[in-house]
């Protein structure tokens, strides 16, 4: 069989063919995979701009299509079923994918599955990796989302923890941002960091000692002790503003791009890094004992960063506890991933109506 999968959640125009291959260990394999990235667009507003977001890909997606078919050496008639991300994520850069999804498909005659972004960024791993050994604890970590999930089952995502304000790669590009290193800041704040002396800069790490007081119970209370569950989501709001405080303090409200010595640059962003790290994994694996975890996956746009794979293997090899983290250009939104997920539901007997529409605040709920 053969998928055809569109991504367009938010600046990246994606598509691809994956295809089953009749091994249930390793199910399925990428036949062509092509995104066309908007960053050029929106690093001059230092964010994604979601109107310009949106009509990009009104451009973008015909062309991305025809690439995905020429580089498998598919024609239209040999795709059996249309993936597409129905959300979460900025919408109207969703809406385009899903009327062109609805539209392809009901052309064709042939099946549309919608599929929730976060599923695709798990089954990333499987695409790359394989079934994993389960149960599974699969940390989601993005410019947009950092959630922690439980896979007991193929196909069955359980929420342990969230954030509870900014998401892991937002205060990347925030920090990154403040200390005028362009956009996205991610990818260059990592890079620096490597100079850096992460010990310089003592920032707070934060600790929850209740519930999130505007959920009626905690997010893995059914799942966790409740000492555990109390405090095992994430919060990032707090790290960022002490980053901020030491950069008015330290460049006398100058613009700190011109102000701040490179060297302190440096070691701004490693301090920075080394505290997101930490929290990330020390929730992570503490969760994966508690659960019997027999594997960890780390999945999402952060999941590049080489410090959070590099220390996680290592946390791992510590434990006898494998890890797995998808290749760079599996770890970005792509919709390679979006078509693994939409192989899994379809062979779940799960499609879509032609009722369905995009939604911005979907819920990953199994």
């Amino acid at each position: 069989m053969n998928l055809l999968a569109i991504e367009t959640s938010c600046d990246e125009t994606a598509a691809a063919i994956i295809a089953e291959t009749g091994d249930a260990a390793r199910p399925w394999v990428i036949r062509s995979s092509i995104v066309a990235s908007q960053n050029d667009i929106h690093r001059e507003w230092g964010g994604v701009v979601p109107e310009l977001a949106s009509r990009q890909h009104v451009r973008d997606i015909c062309g991305v299509v025809e690439a995905a078919l020429a580089q498998a050496g598919a024609q239209s008639h040999d795709i059996d079923a249309v993936a597409v991300t129905q959300g979460p994520g900025l919408v109207g850069s969703l809406l385009v994918g899903v009327a062109f999804a609805k539209t392809y498909a009901w052309a064709r005659g042939i099946p549309v599955v919608p599929v929730h972004h976060l599923a695709g960024h798990i089954e990333s791993l499987t695409l790359a990796h394989g079934e994993l050994p389960l149960p599974a604890t699969v940390l989601v970590v993005s410019g947009g989302h950092t959630s922690l999930y439980l896979v007991a089952e193929p196909g069955v995502y359980r929420l342990v923890a969230r954030t509870r304000d900014d998401a892991a790669g937002e205060a990347y590009d925030k920090v990154a941002k403040l200390l005028g290193l362009g956009y996205p800041g991610g990818p260059v704040l990592d890079r620096i960091a490597r100079t850096g002396r992460e010990d310089r800069f003592s920032f707070p790490a934060t600790r929850l000692t209740h519930a999130n007081r505007f959920a009626p119970r905690a997010t893995g209370a059914d799942l966790l002790p409740p000492e555990l569950a109390r405090r095992t989501d994430f919060s990032f709001s707090g790290l960022k503003t002490a980053v901020l405080r030491l950069v008015q303090e330290r460049s006398a409200g100058l613009p700190p791009a011109s102000s701040l010595p490179p060297q302190d640059v440096a070691d701004i962003c490693a301090s920075f890094q080394r505290v997101v790290v930490a929290t990330l994994l020390d929730r992570t694996f503490e969760v994966a004992e508690c659960l019997g975890a027999r594997s960890v996956g780390i999945a999402g746009g952060v999941s590049a960063n080489s410090r959070l794979r590099a220390d996680a293997e290592a946390r791992g090899a510590r434990l006898g506890l494998p890890v797995f983290v998808p290749p760079i250009a599996l770890s970005t939104d792509n919709a390679a991933m979006i078509g693994a997920a939409g192989l899994r539901l379809y062979r779940a007997g799960i499609v879509g109506t032609w009722a369905f529409n995009a939604d911005a605040s979907l819920p990953l709920s199994v």
